[in-house]
């Protein structure tokens, strides 16, 4: 690497080829340490010399700096930074020494969120590393916070809407491609940077700091990690995730109680007599029917019979029973069907039991109008054997026809043969038995293919992908 071809002709502004060559140089540099942690001593070398031929400061270089460090020490940047990945059109062609300097920009903040950190992480670890996984948010048009928390969109950047992007996704600031169509793909991975530190993280000392926990983003992972400690917490750190906890319950609760509310919970039912009583009243109709009783001498409206509407539905009272895997390997379905659960307990006519099981069963009923209380009393781990939870669910079950049993597991039991025989005969006595294997936001889990393959040959196959399979079919049969 010459310095004619990192600097140009000395005293002369640098040509068209050598501001490429200093873009490329960035770029490499990016690539080496996001693989390779160790400096590359001749791309150091360079790429200092482009970010201080440029007016930038050499601590974009410094992957132990902070964007938000940056940006205190020279606040003009920060414009810089805002809305950097969503280019805007630039008639005039390209901009070679625009590029080079958003290169420098670019390269500071994908390589301070997808750098890679060794060893454990401390709560200043992960506070910075949220800072500026916030800049990269804001440099693709989002605000902070939005990306990790899975709801893209609803920022006031908005990506690369109302910024004139061409259809092509190529044109403006140089040419630089519109990297806010990355949007839905890196929105899961800073997520799971996002868990991975949390997992490797001092988490006790962050929750006994209210102003880092504060800042803690509500994650499956994080709730994972919250449930496992919680018998190890107190105080402020105790209060600090529960508040967490509840959050998330609140934030994942809104979204299924929208998937639940969307079908009514039955038919009118025309055999039952509607109720003489003022509020069932049919005003509009009552009057039509009347029409003939109309007098226009006295202009009066004369009624001989009033019409109520109908309100009773047919709905039969259904005893829904939810069995959930609480091992170690089934902490999202635990905590998604325990939300579930306590939606459909909300229904009219829905008699709603949870039990939670792995090598000893617990009964969860009492508290499973509150899954924020139901998950504290969850412990999470161990082994299974699902023979313990039958035990529990077989006496509640009054009428089998009007049962039905949810039960949510891998199926990696320990008593695979007596399990499954007792799962065969609450199907054949008439129990509409559902088994679940999945029941992620992502859709994602495993299944034993022992259990798969027998399942599907009673006629019950395993309910495996998103959440949203398991209320239709809830649903279909509950209202």
């Amino acid at each position: 690497m010459t310095g004619e071809a990192v600097d140009g002709t000395p005293g002369d502004l640098p040509g068209a080829d050598a501001l490429d060559n200093r873009r490329q140089v960035l770029y490499w540099r990016l690539l080496a340490r996001l693989f390779d942690p160790e400096e590359q001593a001749a791309l150091e070398s360079a790429s200092l010399a482009v970010v201080e031929d440029i007016g930038l400061p050499p601590a974009l270089l410094d992957p132990q700096t902070s964007v938000d460090s940056v940006v205190q020490r020279h606040p003009e940047l920060a414009a810089e930074f805002d809305g950097l990945m969503t280019p805007e059109p630039d008639e005039d062609g390209r901009d070679r020494a625009a590029e080079v300097r958003r290169a420098a920009l670019v390269s500071k903040v994908l390589l301070n969120v997808f750098g890679p950190v060794s060893g454990a992480v401390s709560a200043g670890q992960l506070s910075r590393w949220q800072s500026d996984a916030g800049w990269l948010e804001r440099a693709l048009g989002c605000a902070p916070g939005e990306l990790r928390s899975g709801r893209p969109g609803t920022g006031t950047g908005g990506g690369s809407a109302g910024r004139g992007v061409s259809p092509t996704g190529t044109g403006g600031r140089g040419g630089t491609p519109d990297l806010s169509t990355l949007i839905p793909a890196i929105g899961p991975d800073l997520g799971a940077i996002e868990a991975e530190l949390v997992s490797r993280m001092r988490l006790r000392e962050v929750l006994a700091d209210p102003g880092l926990a504060a800042k803690l983003t509500p994650s499956m992972s994080l709730i994972e990690q919250l449930l496992r400690d919680k018998n190890n917490l107190s105080g402020v750190a105790l209060a600090n995730a529960k508040a967490l906890i509840r959050r998330f319950v609140d934030e994942v609760a809104q979204v299924l109680r929208t998937q639940v509310e969307k079908t009514t919970v039955g038919a009118l039912d025309r055999s039952v007599p509607p109720k003489r009583v003022f509020r069932n009243l049919d005003l509009d109709r009552t009057i039509w029917k009347n029409l003939t009783n109309w007098d226009p001498e006295q202009e009066r409206l004369y009624v001989d019979r009033l019409y109520y509407r109908h309100t009773a539905r047919k709905t039969t009272p259904q005893r829904l029973i939810v069995v959930v895997d609480q091992s170690g390997s089934m902490v999202d379905s635990m905590v998604n069907c325990t939300i579930l659960a306590s939606i459909f307990a909300g229904l009219p006519k829905v008699d709603v039991h949870l039990i939670a099981y792995d090598t000893q069963a617990l009964d969860l009923t009492p508290w499973v109008q509150d899954p924020f209380e139901t998950l504290l009393r969850t412990q999470l781990g161990g082994g299974t054997d699902g023979t313990v939870a039958m035990a529990l669910a077989q006496p509640k079950i009054a009428e089998p026809r009007n049962t039905v049993v949810v039960w949510i597991s891998d199926f990696y039991e320990w008593r695979a043969e007596p399990l499954f025989e007792s799962m065969a005969n609450l199907h054949r006595s008439g129990v509409k038995f559902i088994p679940v294997g999945s029941v992620t936001s992502a859709g994602r889990g495993s299944v034993n293919p022992w259990f798969r393959d027998r399942f599907k040959d009673l006629g019950t196959p395993v309910i495996s992908g998103h959440i949203r399979k398991l209320v239709h079919e809830l649903k279909t049969f509950l209202t």
